[in-house]
């Protein structure tokens, strides 16, 4: 696992350089488009060695179904760790997201997913995460939420550079990142921070999504 984890890392960490004045320069032809945020899809070619969709862990969408993240594949993903409970930094971070999908022309957002992933696999149950989607008015057709094992959390929050620690009253300090992935699961763009400007990463969602 650790192996894997510096692989991704590593070539993440120069993909980005070398990509983030025109992102996803590097970026794989995309897949056929879906309509739906999680499905299975034949792949196209093997995942580069980029892809955080090599990741082998299993994950529980906020229906109580099992998933891999390779079935995310084929749609360009705003991403984002997380937890319901947090009371600050965790509901600017879904505004956030939110904005960038508003932002999107009608024609995209079907075109794009928006990914949830928990840090906390204690509270988080299916339960919890399908309520926090009904509070927060989230699109089954586009959002994803996933709450996993505590190995796979820090594996995860490893690849995509969110830090973040549990304190005694089970809050979570945690970076506030957004990630965009291409249609492969290639990291192409970080929006760093809470209310942040929106139209750089709209802008590199749409230029990965028209490809």
């Amino acid at each position: 696992m650790k192996t894997r984890v510096v692989s991704i890392l590593g070539a993440t960490l120069v993909f980005v350089a070398n990509t983030r004045s025109d992102a996803g320069e590097a970026a794989q032809p995309a897949a056929k488009a879906s309509c739906c945020c999680a499905r299975n899809l034949e792949p196209a070619a093997p995942l580069t060695d980029r892809s955080i969709y090599q990741l082998d862990s299993t994950w529980t969408n906020d229906a109580g179904k099992p998933i891999k993240l390779a079935v995310l594949r084929g749609r360009t993903q705003v991403v984002a760790m997380f937890f319901a409970n947090c009371a600050y930094a965790c509901p600017l971070i879904v505004n956030d997201m939110k904005r960038i999908e508003a932002a999107l022309p009608e024609s995209f957002r079907s075109r794009v997913g928006f990914t949830l992933v928990s840090f906390d696999s204690e509270r988080d149950t299916p339960e919890t995460l399908s309520a926090f989607r009904k509070s927060r008015g989230l699109a089954q057709s586009r959002w994803t939420l996933l709450r996993g094992q505590p190995d796979d959390i820090l594996e995860l929050a490893a690849v995509l550079g969110v830090k973040f620690k549990k304190d005694a009253r089970g809050q979570f300090a945690h970076s506030n990142l957004i990630t965009v992935l291409n249609s492969e699961g290639e990291i192409v763009h970080q929006q760093i921070g809470l209310n942040q400007s929106i139209e750089e990463t709209v802008r590199i969602v749409r230029q990965m999504t028209e490809r």
